[in-house]
Order: structure tokens, then sequence, then C-alpha cells
């Protein structure tokens, strides 16, 4: 990864929740987050998890605030329990006394009374005591209202200091979160904290069937070639067995990217197969829906993962007609019509049964394409001849194209299933692409 881009702008996330601390519950707010700030051009340099004690806030709110940062957004404990602290906290750290605002009570209590409605066996006194708590604001801070019960806050620097972060304080729950921080970005106190963004632009390259060992040569390569890979922010991962290339810049630096990209096109170019972000689930979608065709999938290890993934996008029913999961041999011939023989003959792991299953998905529902997979996942099972991850794919379609693949992937039982719906995906492109004789 290169050095970072500069930024006028630079924020913080901090998480709260033990259940998110502890991986009970997984942070979908601190990526989210990350990337709205980033459409706004800010810089995110952190993004902090905590559990639910006030010193663990406190002390990730100055951190923070002692390593530069314009901006603190903080995630959680605004209910009205008594581990919901965070406004409290981020109140007395900013050097503000919170006091009760009663008119934000009253809107509060509007909201609560549908619940006594609907439970009239709940003790009111309690509610009440939770909705002033709720409606406790610090001096100076910017209300946001409540989507669920609990309002967010924007809570400007201590009044008696030079410099220093804002804190957005927002709630848990996503749902919740994410309207709010639309009201958030609109309102003068976000806007006055974050001037002097700068415009971030990103673009992502994704390949498939290349180690990521390789961009990193690709990347070597760039730089011999003259090309300025500092002026740029480049991240490689590597997904779902496919590599995904994120590089970050400002305007000014679009040319360095456009040598960039064109560099791993032309050093890639069978591996390159989206220039412009998009996954291979949206471009199997789209080459289904604009050529009209159907899929069916007949799956052993995978156990309907495949079928999940062709389903995930909204109007799949377009063109998703079903599937089989055939993980016994008997349901490879009850359901798929694969012979026993041919099971007896090459195995329940075989790129012929692997053919044989995409044919019987196609038979089974009249699709125009069938993709078959069987394999073995583990971590039990394996042979000399056939290790656990070796897993036989055949994409099927009725104008006679088809491309089969016997592949050994790599990791455990969880990789090996979900890597082989990513070679999967990548085999029905070929096919819809007209590429099933490479």
């Amino acid at each position: 990864m290169s050095a970072r881009v500069a930024s006028a702008v630079r924020a913080g996330i901090v998480v709260t929740g033990t259940e998110v601390l502890t991986g009970r519950v997984v942070d979908r707010n601190g990526p989210w987050l990350a990337e709205r700030l980033r459409e706004l051009g800010v810089d995110v340099a952190h993004n902090i998890v905590v559990g639910d004690r006030p010193q663990d806030v406190r002390d990730a709110l100055g951190w923070l605030a002692s390593a530069g940062m314009d901006l603190i957004v903080t995630s959680g404990g605004l209910g009205p329990t008594e581990d919901d602290l965070t406004a409290a906290v981020v109140g007395e750290f900013q050097g503000r006394p919170s006091a009760l605002d009663e008119a934000l009570e009253g809107r509060i209590w509007k909201i609560l009374e549908g619940l006594m409605i609907r439970w009239p066996d709940l003790d009111e006194e309690a509610i009440r005591r939770s909705n002033r708590k709720q409606a406790m604001v610090p001096e100076g801070a910017t209300v946001l209202e409540p989507v669920g019960t609990a309002p967010g806050l924007i809570v400007p620097p201590p009044a008696s200091a030079s410099s220093g972060p804002s804190v957005v304080v927002l709630p848990g729950p996503p749902r919740e979160l994410q309207p709010m921080w639309r009201a958030a970005v609109e309102t003068e106190a976000f806007k006055a904290a974050t001037a002097g963004a700068t415009v971030y632009r990103q673009h992502m390259l994704r390949l498939f069937g290349i180690p990521e060992s390789e961009i990193a040569n690709t990347m070597l390569q760039a730089r011999e070639a003259g090309i300025d890979l500092d002026a740029l922010e480049i991240t490689t991962c590597l997904r779902r067995g496919e590599v995904e290339v994120v590089t970050r810049y400002e305007p000014p630096q679009q040319g360095i990217y456009d040598a960039f990209a064109g560099l791993v096109a032309d050093r890639h170019p069978r591996e390159l197969f989206s220039d412009d972000g998009t996954s291979v689930d949206e471009q199997v979608a789209e080459l289904l829906r604009s050529s009209g065709r159907s899929i069916a999938t007949a799956e052993s290890c995978t156990g309907g993962l495949l079928a999940g993934r062709l389903t995930d996008l909204a109007g799949s029913s377009a063109y998703v007609l079903g599937g089989l999961v055939v993980y016994s041999n008997a349901a490879k011939t009850a359901l798929a019509g694969v012979s026993p023989e041919l099971i007896e003959r090459t195995g329940a792991v075989s790129v012929e049964v692997a053919e044989a299953l995409a044919d019987g998905a196609i038979a089974a529902v009249g699709a125009d394409v069938g993709v078959g997979i069987t394999g073995i996942a583990g971590p039990g099972g394996g042979t000399e001849e056939k290790p656990v991850g070796t897993v036989c794919f055949s994409v099927a379609a009725t104008d006679g194209s088809r491309v089969t693949r016997r592949l050994v992937l790599p990791g455990g039982r969880f990789d090996v299933r979900d890597r082989s719906t990513t070679v999967a995906m990548h085999l029905i492109r070929r096919v819809l692409r007209g590429e099933a004789a490479g």
C-alpha cells in the first residue's frame, strides 16, 4: 500500500458495544461510516471498537483527539439502559455539561407512548426515567432527531479550546444510524466540522485467477516504468478467491491512475474481469437479463450456496428458475438424474458427475443454463487421488456450450465452499460471454 492521500479533514470512528468487541455482533457501522465519509472527501484514519465501559470510550476519544482528528463519529451507547453512556461521556470529554432538554423529552415520550399502548403492563415511571436520560443534551450540541427512540448529537469542541474534534454521536442499530447520518451531514454543525474536505476519486479493479503476489509484481513494474504510485493510495485484498485493487486519489492524479490501470490491463488481460468495480455477480445477472436466458443449479458440496448467491441480487426471479441440493448419491440420482453407474465408475466427485449435474439442473426445471458442483469440502473425506478441496464444476447451456473444471481449492471447509461459488460464477460468466472454448 502506498502512502495515504493527504487530506485537509481527518476523522476517526469509535464503535461502542461489548457485543461488538467480543464478536457476538459483527460491526457493520464502522465500514459503512468510513465509506460515507470518503464520499464527502474526509480521510478516515482510524476505526476503533471499544466495550461499554466509560473509561474505554474516554480513552478512545482522547487518543483520536491527540492524533489530530478533526472529526470523531461514535456509534452505539445511546439507549435507555445503564450501559448506554456514550452521550454523557462525550459531553464530559468535550467539556460541555449536559442538561435536560424538556422539549426533546416530550418528543421522545410521544414515540414511547406507542409502546405503552402495545404493552400496557410496562412500568411507566421506569420508561419516563429512561426517557429523561436520553433527553440529556451537552451544552451547545446539535440534536439529531430520533429515528428509533434515541436522539443523536453533534457536540462541538470545548468552548475554551482553540481547536479539537467535533464529535458526531449516533445510535448503534444500522436502521437508525443510517437515516440519522443523512440528517447529520445536512446540519451547519457538521458542515463546519468538515469544512475544507477534499474530493476523492476511487476506483476498483477486480481480477480472478491470479495470486495477490502477482499484483505486487505489477506495482513494482509500474514504479520501474516511472508511474508515481506514491501519488495514489492503493490497497489490494484477496477476497472470495478474487483480487481487488482499490485506488483512491484526488482529481489532479487522474493521469497517474490511468497509467497504472492501463498497465494492469496490459499485464493481466484475461484475469482482469472488471475495471469499473462491478462484481462478477452483477455481471452474471446482467448477462442473464440481457440475453433472456434462465439458470438452474445442482449442488453437492456447496449445499445451495451458489443458488443463494445467484438470488442475492434484486430481480433475480427473472432468470433464476431454481436449484437442487443433491448432497447424497441417492439425491444426485433421484433429483438430477445422474446415473448410479456413472457415480460408481467415476466417483461422486468427478468432472463426469459435475457435467451430469449441470445437465440434470437444466432438465429438472427447463433452464437455459445449468451448473453442477461436486467436491470434498473437508475436513475429512479426502484421498491421495482426490484430496480435501477437490471440487469439480460444469456449466452447460442448451446451445451446446460447456465449461468443465476440476480444481483443488485451498483453505478450510468454509473457504472451499465459498470459493467454489466464486469459481462457478466466473465459469457461468464465460459461458454467457461465449468464451466456453477458452
